[in-house]
């Protein structure tokens, strides 16, 4: 939980690293939270089928578009690639797949373009 709390603190920091566990404890605090929130969509009757999303869900997902987005950015910075490799997500599956290789990559040691290593100051 604590790092999903530091994601959303840095709330639209598109710059520096993110390492491995900030990226997936937000995507798995941002799934576990967001499927809590489709539940009791379902039961408050306000899941659209026709959107195939509900009203809470919905909302949360709008307010954390921009930091899911800017934890991506940085654990691409991480990796040492752009943040534009983000939009490589928008190819189906494929985009996906790339992706997902990027985010479990070790970050790169030491300093790059980016900042320093996230792994030296936490451990």
């Amino acid at each position: 939980m604590n790092w999903f709390l530091v994601a959303l603190k840095k709330y639209a920091t598109f710059s520096g690293r993110a390492q491995r566990a900030e990226y997936w404890y937000f995507f798995l605090f941002y799934i576990l939270t967001f499927i809590g929130l489709s539940f009791i969509d379902g039961i408050t009757g306000t899941f659209s089928e026709e959107a195939g999303i509900g009203l809470l869900s919905g909302l949360y997902s709008l307010a954390i578009l921009i930091p899911s987005l800017a934890v991506g950015v940085r654990r691409l910075h991480d990796t040492g690639r752009s943040g534009w490799w983000l939009l490589v997500g928008i190819i189906p599956l494929i985009g996906a797949i790339v992706l997902l290789i990027f985010f479990v990559q070790d970050s790169v040691p030491g300093d790059n373009l980016y900042g320093s290593n996230p792994k030296a100051t936490t451990t």
